[in-house]
């Protein structure tokens, strides 16, 4: 596979079999991934340090934040912008969570896809709004927003309402749309294992999420 230009958090970059996870990514079994919106920064092995009857040395791949690239470090692919254009309704975003509330989680915008499908890197920090009607598509009334997300959880999720002057309200309502990027209470990267539970892969032990259906 082709790494991409611009990757976002929870993107696959490829098999560890062919790269060394390096700052901005994160390993889940045996593939790399972002964890850092920005673009991927390979760095291979000198061809005149390998040893041909050696297996094919494996590259370091990391992301670097956008926002901590020098000017001279260009944005090239078509389907990428760094404006601050500001989503509408029908947007599928990338947040970040940054407060539990007992009705609903408040979220911090990185990402944003348009209708035309551009990628939109968020320059300033849009806020959102998940409610806990919003959370799943059934049961509504027994959602516990605890039990759905972490505060620092990286989520998917679409732009349901303009909302007001402060936060857009969005929803993880549909199969393709909740938790992506989960760490432990002790630190580790977690990989979903169902659409309410991620699993620790060191320790073993299980956390609640209202996980999305990888797409």
């Amino acid at each position: 596979m082709t790494v991409p230009d611009i990757v976002v958090p929870g993107q696959l970059l490829g098999p560890s079999s062919k790269y060394i996870p390096g700052p901005g990514t994160h390993l889940v079994a045996f593939q790399v991934y972002a964890s850092l919106a920005g673009r991927p920064n390979i760095i291979s092995l000198p061809s005149e340090n390998q040893d041909p009857k050696s297996p094919a040395p494996r590259s370091t791949i990391s992301v670097p934040r956008l926002s901590s690239a020098p000017s001279n470090y260009p944005v090239t692919s078509p389907n990428v912008s760094n404006s601050n254009s500001l989503p509408t309704v029908g947007s599928i975003v990338i947040c970040r969570v940054t407060r539990l509330m007992i009705r609903q989680v408040n979220v911090a915008i990185l990402i944003v896809w348009g209708e035309s499908g551009e990628e939109k890197v968020c320059g300033d920090e849009l806020q959102g709004v998940i409610r806990r009607e919003d959370v799943r598509a059934t049961e509504k009334e027994k959602v516990v927003v605890g039990e759905g997300f972490r505060v620092g959880d990286i989520v998917r999720g679409i732009v349901i309402s303009l909302g007001d002057q402060h936060s857009y309200y969005l929803s993880t309502a549909k199969n393709e749309y909740g938790v992506i990027i989960a760490k432990s209470e002790v630190g580790n990267t977690m990989v979903p294992i169902s659409w309410k539970e991620f699993r620790d892969p060191v320790t073993g032990s299980t956390e609640t999420r209202k996980a999305a259906k990888p797409v």
